[in-house]
């Protein structure tokens, strides 16, 4: 069985798409390398901001399955506490 890379795919909201778009904001590539898909409540940074994961969709298009992550509005790095 051929194991191809996990395709994901990030779906934000549209004032963040925006922010990404206008700060030209780079979105690592969390998950290349890793064997466990991400999950639901994964927080992710980009750009100095926190993102958590609300829901995951699994699709098929012609290149085959991917996942698609539903992401929360993004926390401006001020707002976010670590504790």
């Amino acid at each position: 069985m051929d194991q191809s890379p996990l395709r994901i795919v990030y779906t934000f909201s549209q004032d963040d798409q925006h922010w990404l778009r206008r700060f030209a904001v780079d979105i690592p590539s969390f998950w290349d390398g890793h064997s466990v898909a991400p999950a639901v409540n994964d927080a992710l940074r980009i750009g100095g901001r926190q993102f958590t994961i609300n829901g995951r969709v699994w699709e098929e298009d012609e290149q085959g399955i991917l996942l698609r992550l539903i992401l929360s509005s993004a926390f401006a790095e001020s707002d976010t506490i670590f504790s």
